[in-house]
């Protein structure tokens, strides 16, 4: 028997354990996409805000037919044990030990899933190029070709058409301009594995990082050094003043365009550029007056 045949683990049934073994394929995590039902959570959270209103509206019925009660009774309101104690025994208090003990399970559940939810609004949506992959892969080929077939079926082939509607676990760490560009238009470089039919290929997303990283560090040192040595051969003030700018202007342009910062952090970022080069004309440091110093 062939050794690599024997070993070789088959593909996995087409449905659910396909579509599981995909997403647990993906080393970056960011196939886990799901739906986040926003219409049936909202749904739920409505239908448990209206039932605590209407809990809440009967524990005040309540409380105002024990407000015209005996003295006794009004004494079940300021003491815990006797109330417990009652509610054994006396109907009315009863009712009222039950009601409290429905109002604090369904607000306990009611927190929680407005905990959930806002949890889950954090989680951003899968990026238009990964989920382009995911349907691929879930429909067997192009979602609008003839011969594609949904992996799950029944409701749950429609599971991943609202891109508004899913979530992905694990999004990447930075998404800024210049990741993505790398991410569309580079990717060929950082393919590591594909799929048994070759439609999808994974690129890691770690050495995008790695890679937009030391781009970055690189493009940052032109920028600064190449000003520097620019500035030091020009030997002109008024080309010296149009280095200043163009090389400003650059820097400016890479922040803005290639990283996520924001106008203020743009702002502040080129500031201190253009503060070092003006500090490296004005001391003169390799220029025609530094020359003279050295001179005198």
């Amino acid at each position: 028997m062939d050794l690599e045949v024997a070993n070789r683990k088959p593909y996995p049934l087409t449905g659910f354990p396909s579509l599981a073994a995909f997403i647990a394929s993906d080393q970056d995590k960011t196939a886990a996409i799901f739906k986040r039902f926003n219409r049936l959570a909202a749904r739920n959270l409505l239908h448990l805000q209206s039932g605590l209103a209407e809990l809440q509206a009967k524990q005040d019925e309540l409380d105002e037919q024990e407000l015209r009660g005996s003295l006794q009774s009004k004494q079940f309101s300021r003491n815990w044990a006797d109330f417990c104690t009652a509610a054994t025994s006396d109907p009315r208090q009863k009712e009222r030990k039950e009601l409290a003990e429905h109002i604090r399970a369904t607000l306990k559940e009611y927190r929680e899933a407005l905990l959930f939810e806002s949890t889950l609004a954090a989680l951003p949506p899968p990026s238009k190029r990964t989920l382009r992959a995911f349907r691929w892969h879930f429909f067997n080929g192009d979602p609008a070709g003839p011969s594609s077939f949904p992996t799950l079926g029944g409701q749950s082939s429609t599971l991943f058409d609202d891109i508004s509607d899913l979530v992905v676990l694990r999004a990447p760490e930075d998404q800024d301009r210049l990741t993505t560009f790398v991410q569309s238009h580079m990717n060929f470089l950082f393919r590591q594995t594909s799929t048994r039919n070759g439609m999808i290929a994974y690129a890691s997303g770690r050495l995008i990082g790695h890679f937009v990283a030391t781009l970055s560090i690189f493009l940052a040192a032109v920028l600064l050094i190449g000003a520097i040595v620019a500035l030091y051969i020009v030997r002109s003030p008024k080309r010296k003043l149009g280095i200043v700018a163009g090389f400003t202007v650059g820097f400016a342009g890479s922040v803005g365009l290639l990283t996520n910062a924001r106008r203020a952090e743009v702002f502040g970022a080129t500031a201190a550029y253009a503060a070092v080069l003006v500090v490296f004309v004005s001391g003169n440091l390799g220029g025609e007056a530094g020359s003279a110093g050295l001179g005198n």
